[in-house]
């Protein structure tokens, strides 16, 4: 992320525009001068207080008779359909000289124009938001955050073409941060060289407040956000320091050249994206060192999805039908892998000691455990139907039918990562299988992998078959829960609650307590 400061003319006032870079992937070409583009877009807010925002979609010189324009369904990150085409209102076109041109909407997300073939026109709509939500935009008298998925119809078949948007900001607010390229010699335009680099942008206005950056490799981290309130600004950035570093250690690798975390305020949630990641904070409830780690817990499994997910991903999640969503039996990959790293780093980062981190599988065993879902829905299945269930598993139908992959996946990472310790004699674990993924399919390959692939990367990285525990991810067999935690010198026992508790073994060989103290980090 760039700043720049704009010299005030006269009569303006001065504001501070901060910029977040895109890296996209090494097989992409670099856009930037939008007037290569076809697709320009205008955002503006003219009635903050009114919750809504104005659009313009100026095409110019389209070579086909009709043009479907279509809002997308659902945003990469969040896995359900969001139907962000009820947000559009007042939708109208006109031709270059003044003269309206025909909008028809052809079902709940589509408009069609004809008869517009090398001409140059604009779409104008507004944007109606209601939820303070990281999956939907949010406009009031303070602030904006526009969820590009939510504000910016494509063009159907279209998704490849470079774009550009220009932001008109408020007078009284005074930052912009996003992850849009800024185009040479302008401070409010930016550029994309496609859709999918479009929506990976959203977009934060208003009175921002940045804290102090650190680097990481000589690579810049930075903390900016709106309402961050009042906390330990200074522990709150060296912990979030140590969180990059542990995550960084797994891949040995940055593959952006700055890093931006973006507080959108009070609200829910956290969205990845390729060099930065919005979520939800409110720094003024990190009183207590229990909740500054869950903080660090949420932010360090935001940070480290820009790896898992972003560029280690299933084949299934890019390109991304917008549409109709894009179904993967991987998510428990994605997220549940991603759970477990989250443990995981913030015990590397030494901000939680090792009972802390047991304590961490203990709930999601036992939330798993007491789930009767377990007895009709696999792992792949939960992360194939999350569509129709929900993340949680608890929206569906039947949700005593379905599980969490956010359950469940870290519990199965668990096991994985022993199973393939024991079997290498404590010489490699899951993080060489994170690292042949990362390093193979995307850095050389330029793609996804396959339900088949991440398998075999992980026998690969083993060295023998792992069918029986992949059996914990295809069916609904119960895990042997003391055969796996036995390699790292751990056992399950319940409370006088009759909780599920994971603990030390009293007697551990070598072996065990190689296995446990390696993956403590200790």
């Amino acid at each position: 992320m760039h700043e720049k400061n704009i010299e005030p003319q006269k009569g303006q006032r001065l504001f501070l525009l901060s910029l977040l870079f895109v890296f996209s992937f090494t097989t992409q070409t670099a856009f930037s001068q939008s007037e290569n583009s076809h697709l320009h877009y205008v955002i503006s807010i003219p009635e903050p207080a009114s919750h809504t925002y104005l659009l313009e979609l100026n095409c110019r010189e389209w070579n086909q008779d009709t043009i479907h324009l279509k809002m997308p369904n659902w945003m990469p990150g969040y896995y359900q359909i969001m139907d962000y085409a009820k947000a559009v209102e007042n939708i109208r076109a006109n031709d270059e000289h003044g003269k309206n041109i025909p909008v028809e909407r052809t079902n709940d997300n589509t408009w069609i124009l004809t008869g517009i073939k090398n001409k140059t026109f604009v779409v104008s709509y507004s944007i109606r938001t209601h939820r303070q939500f990281v999956a939907n935009s949010y406009v009031d008298s303070t602030h904006a955050y526009l969820l590009p998925e939510n504000t910016f119809l494509y063009p159907d078949g279209f998704l490849q073409t470079p774009v550009s948007v220009r932001v008109i900001i408020n007078p009284e607010w005074e930052r912009i941060a996003t992850g849009l390229e800024l185009v040479a010699g302008k401070s409010d335009e930016f550029t994309a060289p496609d859709f999918d680099i479009l929506y990976d942008c959203p977009i934060l206005i208003g009175n921002l407040e940045e804290l102090p950056s650190f680097k990481v490799q000589g690579i810049e981290h930075r903390f900016i956000g709106y309402k961050i309130g009042d906390f330990d600004r200074a522990l709150f950035m060296d912990n979030l320091k140590k969180v990059v570093q542990a995550a960084v250690s797994i891949m040995g690798d940055l593959p952006y050249e700055q890093y931006t975390f973006i507080g959108i305020g009070p609200g829910r949630g956290g969205i990845e994206h390729l060099n930065n990641t919005t979520i939800s904070f409110d720094g003024s409830r990190l009183t207590t060192p229990e909740a500054m780690n869950r903080m660090m817990n949420f932010i360090a499994h935001e940070y480290f999805h820009h790896y898992n997910v972003k560029r280690i991903r299933p084949f299934e999640l890019g390109p991304f039908d917008y549409d109709q969503g894009s179904k993967t039996n991987l998510l428990w990959v994605s997220e549940g892998l991603t759970v477990y790293y989250e443990y995981l780093i913030v015990k590397r980062a030494e901000l939680i000691d090792a009972e802390t981190l047991l304590s961490h599988f203990d709930e999601n065993l036992n939330a798993h455990e007491n789930n009767p879902g377990r007895f009709y829905q696999s792992l792949s299945q939960a992360s194939y139907n999350t569509w129709e269930d929900g993340p949680f598993g608890t929206q569906g139908r039947e949700p005593d039918k379905s599980i969490s992959y956010y359950d469940k996946g870290p519990v199965v990472g668990l096991l994985l990562d022993f199973e393939i310790r024991n079997a290498t004699n404590n010489n490699k674990s899951l993080d060489d299988v994170m690292r042949l993924l990362y390093w193979k399919y995307y850095k050389e390959e330029g793609r996804g992998f396959t339900d088949a692939e991440f398998q075999q990367a992980c026998e690969l990285v083993a060295g023998i078959s792992l069918r029986d525990l992949f059996e914990y991810v295809y069916t609904t067999k119960e895990p042997d829960y003391t055969k796996y935690l036995s390699y790292a010198g751990l056992e399950i026992d319940k409370t006088r609650e009759q909780k599920l508790r994971i603990s030390r073994m009293k007697n551990p060989n070598l072996l065990q307590s190689a296995i446990l103290n390696s993956w403590l980090g200790e």
